[in-house]
């Protein structure tokens, strides 16, 4: 498992997660299309390059919001997340384009214990996603119930 427990989090802790990845046309436009948004910004690149400040299609922030989350998953909450509660503060101060590559990190914001399952908690994490350039993209705050190290393997 590589995921952490509730226990094991504290609220400060930062993950610089290793996994990158570089963003590429059949990314932006097989997710906007399975998610059938029309969106011109996403799918028509004569609109953008002749009516945009753009110049080129920018990547769907669905996408780069999922992405952001899943690139997480493995040192956060792999095996022991209960359940993700909801997003908050999202936020994509700057797009990101085909070709742009991504990584990303996570702060612990917040920890409390479930009042109604003791055996687990309630984290807030914030997810930070920067681009090649070091610009922030996207963030968000994400709440998960966690599970709590099992008492057997203390």
């Amino acid at each position: 498992m590589a995921g952490k427990w509730f226990d094991e989090l504290e609220v400060g802790q930062t993950f610089d997660h290793p996994i990158r990845r570089t963003i590429t046309e059949t990314d932006n436009v097989l997710f906007t299309t399975m998610t059938h948004n029309p969106a011109q910004l996403h799918l028509d690149e004569e609109y953008c390059r002749t009516e945009t400040e753009f110049g080129t299609r920018i990547v769907n922030s669905c996408y780069t919001l999922s992405l952001m989350v899943g690139i997480s998953v493995g040192d956060t909450t792999l095996g022991t997340a209960v359940a993700n509660l909801g997003w908050d503060d999202v936020r994509f101060p700057k797009p990101l384009f085909h070709g742009d590559t991504v990584r990303i990190e996570t702060e612990v914001v917040d920890l409390r214990d479930s009042k109604s399952r003791p055996d687990q908690g309630i984290v807030t994490f914030e997810h930070r996603a920067f681009n090649q350039h070091g610009d922030l993209v996207a963030s968000c705050k994400r709440s998960g119930l966690q599970r709590k190290k099992p008492a057997d393997t203390a």
